[in-house]
């Protein structure tokens, strides 16, 4: 695993990710959800697999203290240009999600926006979440992002990767047991990760003794229909339907991305 997602984010496939298309509605969707749960700055956050820091920049533009750490020294090295760039005062280092070396209760709030579906084993995931519920404050915040168990299917029938042989041997193992192998190369078609059901997660948030305030769809429909970005009004559009969506059982999986957010018991 840690081969093929050092391969996959060494070209720096995220930096700029989400400014655009179907990812830009995932950013502010995000940030959206996060905004109703959050205590107020200058809170301290731990932004855990934080990437090159898109959200690290946007919480540190709203006044909190956040430090970033991530596995992946590119994008370590790209939050810090981030910041000196943009004149904002967070910190970034390199560090695991299993074991952030952070004090106890250190944090107002933890933020786990990529590493539970890059941690494939159950163990892993419930070892991050664990860990996260250490350096949280009591009553603090949780907030995790998982990829959906049908992500990969429903970009298959959009972008016609269905065609090819490799990609449908891909989505149906995706289907079967949620273990995302791509042994094509292609990056397009994404690195070794884990596709939550939406029905797990709550789940693997109470096996690591934290309280699930809710589950929700991220993206709605953005990812199916992303022409509807390029007519007037179709970003808002495209808002409004995940929002009326986003917590509705038979429709959370429509969405590339499920946001789930718990809370440490006091």
């Amino acid at each position: 695993m840690d081969e093929d997602f050092r391969d996959h984010y060494a070209t720096g496939p995220e930096e700029g990710r989400v400014d655009t298309g179907p990812s830009s509605i995932e950013f502010e969707r995000t940030k959206e959800i996060l905004e109703r749960y959050l205590p107020p700055p200058p809170a301290r956050i731990l932004d855990v697999g934080g990437g090159p820091g898109a959200y690290a920049a946007w919480l540190a533009g709203a006044g909190y203290e956040v430090h970033l750490i991530d596995r992946v020294s590119l994008h370590v090295d790209q939050a810090l240009e981030r910041a000196e760039r943009l004149g904002l005062a967070y910190s970034a280092a390199l560090g695991d999600a299993r074991s952030t070396h952070e004090g106890d209760a250190s944090c107002d709030a933890v933020l786990l926006l990529g590493p539970l579906y890059h941690l494939t084993d159950r163990a892993d995931r419930l070892a991050a979440l664990a860990e996260a519920r250490r350096v949280v404050r009591p009553d603090g915040i949780v907030a995790a992002a998982a990829i959906s168990r049908f992500a990969s299917l429903f970009d298959g029938v959009v972008h016609g990767f269905l065609d090819d042989p490799a990609f449908a041997d891909i989505v149906e193992r995706d289907l079967r047991d949620g273990q995302h192998r791509n042994p094509t190369g292609n990056p397009t078609w994404f690195t070794t990760a884990y596709f939550h059901l939406p029905d797990e997660i709550p789940g693997e948030f109470a096996d690591a003794g934290l309280r699930l305030e809710g589950v929700f769809g991220i993206e709605g429909l953005a990812h199916l229909v992303p022409e509807a970005l390029e007519r007037p009004g179709g970003r808002e559009e495209l808002l409004w339907a995940a929002r009326a969506i986003e917590t509705e059982p038979s429709l959370i999986g429509l969405s590339d991305h499920l946001l789930a957010i718990g809370r440490k018991a006091a």
